[in-house]
């Protein structure tokens, strides 16, 4: 009974790692006949598994989705990647989403092994989040369109732009892409036919989803660094050209990607293009990465340094002026 018991699990385990098994890749795995392999297929679905079979060469099976959510395996990575997730939820942006990763944390942290729940409390007073910023997202648009994406179906959404213009939009959706301060979805725009992100809390989607589509390659292979790329060249409001004076190793350290990319002119020296909705924002941000800068444009940014370091220099005269110009004041109403 034991052993039936481990090899269920197993084969559980199997049919949660990928979408479609064969019947005679079960077989060899778990070392035991086809048969078996269909009792215990039998057994899991009366316990509420969704088990469904797949035609071809000698039949397969597939693990699909059923009306409640049956026990699921985890190991121990991904047992402590999904406590890690759920703690730092609260602090990220998707709307409401506080109270039920605190009780599906609640659930996972009753039983958790010890080993794990060290790991996990240790790396979660190790790491600090700082709250979100900005407007959050409705999880179940985050939901749709990631179904959208797994099931390969266009999707159809009304959308505003960066400038307030709307426009309905027709896409192929790909990869749903966060940097930590905002949710973007990464399609092909089929009306013009190119790749495009859009900020999911400026869309509205449309229902039902689009036909199915036949998925084309990707504009790179290494989408991490073409979506950088494509970050650092976003439509701000304010673009600058600063010479940095210091090392472009050092400079990039200093530098978030979604502000700015860094160039290297010498050893000594490096071309910041750094953008922003605000230059008041730009000032700041170039004033506090450390090094010293020539602004080569826009020109406005180097009346609003002059402005910035005034500011900075009244904040941080002597107190002493504050105490006489206060004590005089108070004297002379005292006297009065």
């Amino acid at each position: 009974m034991l052993h039936t018991s481990a090899r269920l699990l197993r084969l559980l385990g199997l049919l949660q790692t990928r979408r479609d098994w064969s019947g005679r890749d079960l077989s060899d795995r778990l070392d035991v006949s086809a048969r078996t392999i269909r009792r215990d297929v039998e057994k899991l679905r009366a316990l509420g598994y969704p088990i469904g079979a797949v035609g071809g060469a000698g039949g397969g099976y597939r693990l699909g989705a059923g009306a409640s959510l049956p026990p699921l395996l985890l190991d121990d990575e991904e047992a402590v990647a999904v406590a890690v997730g759920l703690r730092t939820a609260a602090a990220g942006a998707v709307t409401g989403i506080a109270e039920t990763s605190v009780r599906a944390l609640a659930k996972l942290d009753q039983v958790l092994p010890s080993r794990l729940r060290h790991r996990v409390d240790a790396l979660n007073a190790a790491v600090v989040t700082l709250p979100g910023v900005g407007r959050t997202v409705d999880p179940a648009v985050l939901t749709s369109i990631a179904s959208a994406v797994r099931a390969r179906e266009r999707l159809r959404f009304d959308y505003v732009s960066y400038g307030g213009e709307p426009s309905v939009r027709d896409v192929e959706p790909y990869r749903l892409v966060h940097d930590a301060r905002r949710w973007y979805l990464f399609a092909w725009d089929t009306h013009r036919s190119d790749w495009r992100r859009f900020r999911v809390d400026r869309l509205t989607l449309r229902v039902p989803t689009g036909p199915g589509f036949t998925p084309r390659p990707l504009p790179a292979e290494d989408l991490v660094a073409y979506l950088e790329t494509g970050r650092a060249g976003a439509p701000f409001r304010h673009r600058a050209v600063v010479t940095m004076r210091g090392p472009a190793d050092e400079v990039v350290d200093e530098v978030p990607p979604m502000l700015g990319t860094v160039e290297p002119l010498d050893d000594g020296s490096c071309l910041l293009r750094i953008g922003a909705d605000s230059l008041d924002h730009l000032a700041v941000w170039v004033a506090a990465f450390g090094f010293d800068f020539v602004v080569h444009e826009p020109e406005e940014l180097v009346e609003r340094l002059r402005t910035l370091s005034a500011r900075m220099h009244r904040a941080a005269r002597p107190e002493g002026d504050d105490r006489v110009r206060c004590g005089g004041a108070g004297a002379k109403d005292g006297r009065g």
